[in-house]
């Protein structure tokens, strides 16, 4: 139980998602306790097919045609995931002023599809500048998608992305909670959005790398932990959160999915592209000391592990480090299900896992047939789920690029 007061204790009251095997998240959990996975193939420009996870959702739920057609993919699916968030929670604004409502989205990147869609529709046209578009600036700053949102929803509240590569997701709930705890905001809206799969500038850098998954069948190209695996799956998604401060969720009788314990970030700065496992263990630890934990006290690790070769050996030696005495910590991992949704990938995965507090369940890591050596953690949860007596606490990594680390704590809530 939290030693801090109500008012500063933030809690998750609603959750908005698509990912590329649902559009909510009672679909969500029931495809990953099943094992289900519905990655399949893309054709980027310029390049050979690809395994790719791609999002099917109703685009025209919450805004009209028109309105995606001028917009951005990235908006069209903060738009919708927020709109699922805010009717989730059943906030209907009547409690919560607009002008304290915070938007905070984290983004791996954003532009590049608009961008390469222009240059690419110019060059019909003997790259006459003429045809670019009038609304190609609004499109591709980086504060699209969260803006989009406040247009649709009416918040007149902060608006901001948060940049921090595949760790932004994460990134974007910390935001949130500590814009609450400050008192800026009275709600937050935040988590990460992913528009990757159109970009073929994205396909092409992972393929270059060394780092692109390849698999005659899409749905068993993210493979984490195998033996076998050799790269990413780009993927699309979002998923958007409603935070509270838990005097206000219980004065309105609102239903609580779990509680923010803790959090970090840091730097590795060590690598452009290659992660370090020692200052990943760091960023856990500090966590950990931030939520009065101790590792023991972990029900569920969700990791980030992406399926390239050196990215989840150095994840597993970080968790060897801080949870060598832990037989009651079991571990699993979301993307060899849905690919890496970039922004959105440690939002997603941790929503994926939240129903664990209520059914106490640990959704299985998929793919995986051979376990490496170098990734042999105790408690892998693997092609099947696993039933527990209960699930108390869920620690979720997101790691990216330029070595920045993050890491959210969640509880299930108690008085």
């Amino acid at each position: 139980m939290s030693n801090l007061p109500n008012h500063q204790r933030i809690v998750i009251t609603g959750v908005g998602l698509t990912s590329p095997n649902a559009s909510n998240l009672l679909e969500f959990r029931k495809k990953l306790l099943a094992g289900q996975s519905e990655i399949t193939t893309v054709k980027p420009r310029y390049m050979d097919p690809a395994p790719a996870g791609i999002c099917t959702f109703d685009e025209t739920r919450y805004r009209k045609k028109k309105e995606n057609k001028r917009g951005t993919r990235a908006g069209c699916i903060s738009v919708y995931c927020a709109n699922e968030a805010i009717n989730d929670a059943n906030i209907d604004f009547s409690e919560y002023d607009r002008a304290k409502t915070g938007v905070y989205i984290g983004l791996t990147e954003h532009g590049s599809v608009e961008t390469e869609n222009e240059v690419y529709n110019i060059s019909n046209f003997d790259y006459n500048t003429d045809y670019w578009t009038h609304h190609h600036n609004p499109r591709t700053v980086l504060n699209n998608p969260a803006g989009e949102v406040t247009m649709n929803l009416g918040i007149t509240g902060p608006h901001y992305s948060v940049g921090a590569a595949c760790a932004a997701g994460n990134a974007a709930i910390i935001q949130g909670v500590q814009m609450l705890r400050l008192g800026e905001v009275d709600l937050a809206l935040c988590g990460g959005i992913s528009e990757c799969v159109g970009s073929f500038g994205i396909f092409a850098s992972f393929k270059a790398q060394g780092a692109l998954a390849e698999h005659e069948d899409p749905k068993k190209a993210s493979r984490p932990f195998d033996r076998d695996r050799n790269g990413i799956v780009i993927s699309e998604g979002g998923c958007i959160y409603v935070l509270e401060r838990l005097d206000k969720a219980l004065e309105r009788g609102a239903t609580i999915y779990a509680e923010i314990a803790g959090y970090a970030m840091n730097s590795d700065a060590k690598d452009f592209v290659l992660p370090y496992g020692p200052r990943q263990a760091e960023c856990v630890e500090l966590a950990l000391e931030r939520a009065g934990m101790q590792p023991q006290d972990v029900t569920i690790i969700n990791t980030h592990a992406t399926g390239t070769k050196q990215g989840d050996v150095e994840e597993c030696k970080a968790l060897r480090q801080v949870f060598s005495d832990c037989p009651d910590t079991y571990i699993n991992n979301t993307k060899s299900h849905i690919g890496h949704a970039m922004g959105a990938a440690g939002v997603l995965e941790l929503a994926g896992n939240l129903p664990s507090f209520t059914d106490n369940m640990v959704h299985p890591t998929i793919n995986l047939d051979n376990l490496d050596p170098a990734c042999a953690l105790p408690n892998i949860v693997a092609n099947l789920p696993k039933q527990l007596d209960n699930v108390d606490v869920i620690l979720n990594n997101s790691f990216g690029m330029l070595g920045i680390n993050s890491v959210v704590i969640v509880s299930k809530y108690r008085k």
